[in-house]
C-alpha cells in the first residue's frame, strides 16, 4: 500500500510540474522515452492499484462494462482544450488519471488518442495541434502508470468537427482529444 501511494504521489508531482507551466511547448520524443521508462509496468501492478480501479468505477447497480458506466470516470472519453493549447486543464486531469488506471490494471487494452482541432488555423497548423494535444494526453497517462505501447496516437486536426457551426461554442466543442479503446479486455 505505501509503495503505491508513494508512487501516486511522484507520479502527481512530476505531472504537475509538467503540465503546470504555461508554455504550449510539447516534450520531444527524447523526453517522451525518459517519462515512459519512469513509468510502473503493469506487471509491478498490486492489488491496492486494482482496488484504487475498483473505487473508481465499481457502481453495484451497473450491469454492463465499467468503461461504459455512466457514473464513472471511465465513460467521460473526451478531453476538452483552450483555445490554441495543448496543455491538459486542471478539470480533466482525473479523467485522465482513471483511463490510465484502467490502462495499468488491463496490459492488453489499446487506445487511440485522437487529437482535434477547430477550423482556424491552417490545416497543417491544426493536424500539429491535434498531434500536440494527443501527447500532452498521453504524457500524463504515462506518468501514471499507463504504458506508451497500449497507446497509438492521431491526428485529425480540423478534419472531424464535433460540432460544424462557426461559434465559439462549436470551436470549443471541436478542441479535443477523443480516448478510443480499441480493445477493452
Amino acid at each position: 500500500m505505501m509503495q503505491t501511494t508513494l508512487k501516486l504521489a511522484v507520479a502527481l508531482i512530476v505531472s504537475a510540474f509538467l503540465f503546470g507551466c504555461t508554455s504550449q511547448d510539447t516534450m520531444d520524443d527524447d523526453t517522451q522515452a525518459t517519462v515512459v521508462d519512469q513509468s510502473t509496468s503493469a506487471d509491478d501492478a498490486d492489488s491496492d492499484d486494482a482496488d484504487s480501479i475498483a473505487m473508481v468505477t465499481e457502481d453495484t447497480n451497473w450491469e454492463g462494462h465499467a468503461l461504459d458506466n455512466p457514473e464513472s470516470l471511465l465513460s467521460t472519453k473526451t478531453v476538452y482544450f483552450d483555445f490554441d493549447r495543448a496543455d491538459v486543464r486542471p478539470q480533466d486531469r482525473s479523467t485522465i488519471e482513471a483511463h490510465a488506471q484502467w490502462l495499468q490494471s488491463h496490459p492488453n487494452a489499446r487506445i487511440v488518442l485522437e487529437g482535434h482541432a477547430d477550423e482556424r488555423g491552417t490545416r497543417e497548423y491544426n493536424n500539429a495541434l491535434g498531434e500536440s494535444r494527443a501527447k500532452a494526453v498521453r504524457s500524463l497517462m504515462t506518468l501514471i502508470g499507463g504504458s506508451a505501447q497500449q497507446i497509438q496516437l492521431l491526428s485529425y486536426g480540423e478534419e472531424r468537427p464535433a460540432n460544424r457551426a462557426h461559434t465559439e461554442e462549436a470551436w470549443a466543442a471541436n478542441r479535443r482529444v477523443v480516448i478510443e479503446y480499441l480493445t477493452r479486455e
